[in-house]
């Protein structure tokens, strides 16, 4: 929910939402990307019937200004798939470029999703339980690219794993049925009773 307010997919009741000195309240999702706004969704949104490659194709194709035909516009965009294969180079999936995602593993698309919204250039990048699903071994390479993001991009992770949370944020919100319980450093979330109380069962 909290996600879907920031990007404008739900609108808020009340209040204000600002970034970066902008409010975006009352703005369309399209014109919040403009200010540095990227997410990944807790459920995959690809295209799974496109290359890899065409998937991040469509998120730079997105910032282009002007009108433009979602796949026949491809061809006439110089450097375009270079761009794409740069982004995807980011996140270790260049060699698999021309595959089909429907013939992808689903650590390798959640990979994708991140490629896609580091398309856009982001400050601050959003991610919805970017972990979930996955086994042990494609846990570990998306957190080792989620490692690389640069360091002037802002990352706002949401994530039940609370091992995955203090190995991974520098700064911790704890929330408990919409409610915010405590804010902090790792090791001040770790250290809290109300930590152990809400996610670990103490």
């Amino acid at each position: 929910t909290l996600f879907n307010l920031i990007c404008g997919d739900l609108a808020p009741t009340a209040g204000s939402i600002r970034l970066f000195g902008n409010e975006l309240v009352g703005l369309p999702p399209r014109k919040r990307t403009a200010f540095g706004l990227a997410r990944t969704y807790q459920i995959l949104t690809l295209f799974p019937h496109e290359t890899i490659c065409r998937n991040v194709m469509l998120a730079l194709n997105g910032l282009r200004r002007g009108k433009w035909a979602a796949w026949s516009a491809f061809g006439s965009q110089k450097g375009l798939r270079e761009e794409a294969l740069a982004v995807l180079e980011r996140v270790k999936l260049a060699d698999y470029a021309d595959r089909q995602v429907a013939q992808t593993a689903y650590g390798d698309r959640r990979r994708l999703e991140i490629a896609m919204a580091l398309a856009l250039s982001p400050r601050l990048l959003l991610l919805d339980e970017p972990l979930a699903g996955l086994s042990r071994d494609e846990r570990v390479t998306v957190q080792d690219v989620l490692g690389e993001v640069p360091a002037d991009v802002t990352v706002v992770l949401i994530e039940h794993d609370m091992d995955v949370a203090l190995a991974f944020a520098e700064r911790i919100t704890l929330l408990h049925h919409g409610r915010v319980v405590t804010t902090g450093s790792r090791a001040d979330i770790a250290a809290d009773p109300r930590t152990k109380e809400v996610y670990l069962g103490a």
